[in-house]
């Protein structure tokens, strides 16, 4: 899959002497949906801000869709859509004239017919004729989508889209992201929903303090730095694991009640049947076991505080 964007060796240093962003090397698939980690402040914003052309690096380069977004900025621009994290709306506008305003601003032609078609794919079509003043938080994020699309785009950038937003329309507001993207439209977003990420996105970077940890298909990150754990519900408590057991690395509850094995997904298990047979052999019986997975959640945690 050929990429749509690339950041070669970027850096944003500001008169402080803030690092921003530090030597970040990104390549992104068009047509994929690539989502970027990280903490406040991590760099994630003035990454799509660098990208959308709203501030200036302070080295490297930066190409979308073959452009240098410096030497060509209104052809690459035209090529971007971005929803911004901050409201930012023209409180006394009606929804219509204000996405239609952003088409104009772009040099498209009037076309009311795909104006209506965008209003009502984010459910706005029966909002058209209100003012952004009169709408909730949710709505307002919706009217910047839709701005954003306004355009149409082959790239959208969605920073932090659904903060704020019920768990309704951030639900139908995902919908809209995976038919965009079953459209051809590259989408780059951040948010702080991990669980959303795990579910939609099929590349995941990891930026903290500038710098890019890691960039990885989706399943890789899981399969490469996930891990699962085997635990032992036990049917009385041990005050301490034998020597015996020291092999396993397991981990003793407080109480006494519960073991805990961990191992990494590639392996093929082979050693459980015989944690099993040696917890028996000690006199350890246990009452139930069940396994759970380490989420994208935990391992972006390790990641950023490992960084």
């Amino acid at each position: 899959m050929t990429a749509i964007i690339e950041l070669q060796a970027v850096n944003k240093v500001y008169k402080g002497g803030f690092q921003a962003l530090d030597d970040v090397n990104l390549s992104i698939r068009r047509g994929e949906i690539f989502d970027l980690l990280g903490p406040n402040g991590a760099g994630k914003t003035t990454l799509i801000s660098a990208v959308c052309g709203l501030l200036n690096i302070s080295s490297g380069k930066i190409l979308v869709d073959g452009l240098d977004s410096r030497l060509s900025y209104r052809e690459v621009r035209r090529k971007l859509g971005l929803v911004p994290q901050e409201l930012t709306t023209d409180a006394f506008e009606t929804v219509w004239n204000t996405v239609s305003f952003s088409r104009g601003l772009f040099g498209k032609k009037r076309n009311p017919a795909f104006i209506e078609e965008l209003l009502k794919s984010l459910s706005l079509w029966d909002k058209k004729d209100s003012k952004l003043m009169m709408l909730s938080g949710g709505m307002k994020r919706r009217v910047l989508i839709a701005k954003a699309l306004s355009h149409e785009p082959k790239i959208l950038f969605l920073d932090e889209p659904t903060a704020g937003v019920d768990v309704e329309l951030r639900k139908s507001m995902w919908q809209l992201v995976g038919d965009l993207r079953d459209a051809g439209v590259t989408i780059i977003l951040t948010t702080h929903y991990i669980e959303e990420a795990e579910e939609m996105a099929d590349r995941i970077g990891v930026i903290n303090g500038g710098k890019l940890l890691l960039v990885e298909e989706k399943k890789a990150i899981m399969d490469k730095l996930g891990s699962k754990q085997l635990i032992f519900d036990l049917k009385s408590p041990v005050p301490e694991i034998p020597s015996a057991l020291d092999k396993y690395s397991l981990n003793l509850s407080e109480d006494g009640y519960q073991l805990t094995y961990s191992y990494e997904q590639k392996k093929t298990g082979s050693e459980i049947p015989e944690l099993i047979r040696d917890l028996q052999s000690e006199a350890i019986f246990f009452k139930d076991l069940y396994s759970r997975q380490k989420s994208l959640e935990d391992i972006f945690v390790n990641l950023v505080q490992n960084s």
